[in-house]
């Protein structure tokens, strides 16, 4: 059966660029207003995927002044008023020698040896690294609330390079060069799924859009289910409070900060459309017995079984304390779907990879759940 893990390793290295929508976009409390200290100079490595893009305005919108490096191969007309450093991070350090920085955000570390490679070369240039890593990084799922000391993933082959494979406890020994590096200030961010405006694993967005179309949609599972998504604006703003109060530690970006169920998550989405939507719950042993996958085939919604137990339920507690905020889920849902909808692709089609159920795959499984009788 799919998982969510599995779904990370394919999409592990996947990065997309985009342009937000014209028009009123929200955003938290605390967005767009200048940072009371003096202007951080700050080294994006990558920048210009989907997270990215977020961090540079946030800091941007606080008066901080970004440099951006990265080879220049995604969305390279983006942020031309700031600083470009071209390079690679595998082997194509040399343009970053000789500068300084106050802080690095690291958004795009998957191999240990290549974030060893940035990590001790800026460890003499740079005050502060705040590396992004991943809610993988645990062993597994099989509690509830489960919070930054959890046991982590092993790595079984010391020397695999595989991110698809092993892309969580790679993280966990890319977390550990971090910390060798700068024992004494660095910031892990472990998130939870990302959505948002740009979000390139369209999990979030397949909601939105099959919700929008109306009719009558499967809701999968219990509707008590709980889900776990952090908008990527929240997530960036908070970043860049962290760097501006020197903010330490491992801390979990999971969202919201209280505990969201699959049909609050589906109501709450279907709050933001006009379109006459209807859902029918389905149980969990009805859709795995007709293979249909959580998490790929059901986007965000895994049954909170087995080591999913704790799926939906990690814990925020100690980034709550740091000063995470969130925004409206409808809120995200709105301007994700603006966002989408500006980008004139369709969603079905023969050339696009989407994630969850074909029209004529949830037709089928309605049909067939209808005739149980149930």
């Amino acid at each position: 059966m799919a998982t969510r893990r599995d779904f990370l390793k394919v999409t592990a290295a996947g990065t997309a660029s985009f342009s937000l929508p014209a028009g009123k976009v929200s955003a938290p409390l605390g967005w767009g207003v200048p940072a009371r200290k003096a202007p951080l100079r700050i080294l994006f490595i990558g920048g210009t995927g989907f997270i990215g893009p977020h961090m540079v305005r946030a800091a941007q919108a606080r008066g901080h002044i970004p440099t951006i490096f990265n080879r220049g191969k995604t969305h390279p007309g983006l942020f031309p008023e700031v600083e470009r450093l071209l390079g690679d991070r595998d082997g194509g350090l040399d343009v970053l020698k000789g500068r300084t920085w106050d802080c690095v955000v690291d958004t795009s570390g998957y191999v240990p040896r290549v974030v060893r490679a940035s990590a001790q070369m800026l460890k003499a240039q740079a005050k502060h690294y705040l590396f992004i890593s991943t809610g993988d990084v645990y062993k597994d799922l099989a509690v509830e609330n489960l919070d930054e000391d959890y046991d982590k993933a092993v790595l079984p082959e010391p020397t695999s390079e595989d991110t698809r494979k092993y892309y969580g406890p790679l993280k966990v020994v890319c977390e550990q060069e971090v910390r060798n590096a700068f024992p004494e200030s660095h910031t892990i961010i472990r998130p939870g799924w990302i959505v948002g405006p740009g979000d390139n694993a369209h999990l979030f967005t397949y909601w939105l859009v099959r919700i929008d179309r109306g009719g009558e949609v499967i809701a999968p599972g219990d509707p008590t289910d709980p889900v776990q998504v952090i908008d990527a604006r929240d997530m960036a703003e908070w970043i860049v409070r962290m760097l501006e109060n020197r903010t330490t530690g491992a801390f979990n970006a999971t969202g919201p900060g209280s505990r969201l169920s699959m049909a609050e998550f589906l109501y709450g989405i279907r709050g933001i459309t006009t379109s006459d939507v209807r859902f029918s719950w389905v149980p969990t042993p009805f859709l795995l017995e007709r293979k249909i996958r959580p998490w790929s085939d059901m986007p965000i919604w895994y049954p909170p079984i087995g080591d999913h137990k704790g799926n939906g339920l990690i814990s925020p507690k100690r980034a709550i304390a740091a000063g995470l905020t969130y925004r409206p889920l409808a809120d995200t849902a709105r301007d994700t779907l603006q966002w989408f909808k500006s980008t004139g692709e369709a969603w079905e089609s023969t050339t696009a990879r989407r994630p969850g159920l074909t029209a004529a795959r949830e037709a089928e499984l309605l049909a067939e759940w209808h005739k149980t009788g149930r």
